[in-house]
């Protein structure tokens, strides 16, 4: 049965979606928050910075209205930069009607409140509730989604009913969608693994190999899951598709962003200075800065986060955070 989709966000991500859904016979229409990119993408019908190659079907609405956009909607979409989301909910808020239920694409953490985007959905739309919003996550770089390359996600809500009407809108022949009534997990997993993923580059620029590699993926994943636990996530998630599978392919892609600027910093480029040369967001900059708050909030011990947001906040020597990391006291290798 088709579906009018709202896809918010015409970057790599949200052209990547537009295309998935479009190809499992969904309506989808598709907003530009930018009015020169929109028109650029109307001529164009396709990003040539961001996704060159990929074309956008002439039968996807492309948009710089919001309330085009999301008329009729059954389900808006955010493929947007977690740190603009609650802009845009402060847009729909007036607009949205009764009929649409919301799918969050983002890995992030709001700075200011620390909410999840779920959370931050539904504190910020009144008909937005813990039963229509769902967040999909996992490994999946939009330069592969967008050439089918074959791919595994995972939906959660608090609602399982409809996490799966979610996975069933997204699946398709190749891109597996699984369910999941752990939302807390599904996004904390998605968002907290930019963090460590800014730390495997950081060791790569720095010039070592694969054994560092593998233990800052180990212990990245333990403090991960020690956070989502304090917080009230399954911890078997963080084995799943969002947590250790998301965590493998941005620690070690050569798509990942994060992954772009940690290696940079090792190199000894300054934050700002890498920052200034990309085209895309890099989640898990201010995604650290959140984990780091979160963490002496909850007086949860996350060591790789702290020398993360020492690095970049701190101007802290990458190799002197590498040195304090291997240094601190010697502990049995428990899970938690």
């Amino acid at each position: 049965m088709s579906e009018n989709v709202a896809l918010l966000g015409a970057g790599s991500w949200g052209i990547a979606v537009a295309r998935l859904l479009f190809a499992n016979g969904q309506a989808v229409k598709m907003w530009e928050f930018n009015k020169a990119d929109c028109e650029t993408l109307l001529k164009e019908r396709c990003h040539k910075t961001k996704l060159p190659g990929i074309t956008i079907p002439d039968n996807i609405l492309i948009t710089n209205d919001l309330e085009e956009t999301i008329t009729d909607a059954d389900y808006i979409v955010f493929a947007l930069p977690s740190q603009k989301i609650r802009q845009v909910c402060k847009s729909l808020e007036p607009i949205v009607s009764l009929r649409s239920r919301f799918i969050n694409l983002a890995k992030g953490l709001e700075v200011d409140t620390l909410m999840r985007m779920s959370e931050l959905i539904q504190s910020t739309i009144s008909l937005a509730s813990e039963n229509s919003v769902a967040t999909l996550s996992g490994p999946s770089h939009a330069e592969e989604v967008s050439r089918d390359v074959p791919t595994s996600v995972v939906v959660g809500s608090k609602d399982i009913e409809f996490a799966r009407q979610v996975q069933e809108l997204f699946n398709g022949q190749y891109f597996r969608v699984y369910s999941s009534q752990d939302i807390i997990g599904v996004e904390l997993g998605g968002s907290l693994k930019n963090v460590i993923a800014i730390a495997s580059g950081i060791t790569q620029g720095l010039g070592f190999g694969d054994n560092t590699t593998g233990a800052l993926l180990t212990r990245g994943l333990a403090e991960i899951s020690r956070m989502g636990v304090k917080l009230g996530a399954d911890p078997l998630t963080f084995a799943g598709l969002s947590g250790v599978g998301d965590l493998i392919t941005t620690c070690v892609s050569k798509h990942s962003r994060n992954r772009y600027v940690g290696e940079h910093i090792g190199k000894g480029e300054k934050l700002k200075q890498v920052l200034e040369g990309m085209t895309m967001v890099a989640e898990g900059v201010d995604t650290c800065h959140s984990a780091y708050v979160m963490s002496q909030k909850y007086n949860v011990e996350m060591p790789i986060t702290s020398e993360v947001y020492k690095v970049l906040f701190e101007d802290k020597p990458p190799i002197e955070a590498v040195a304090d990391l291997m240094g601190r006291s010697l502990k049995e290798e428990i899970w938690s």
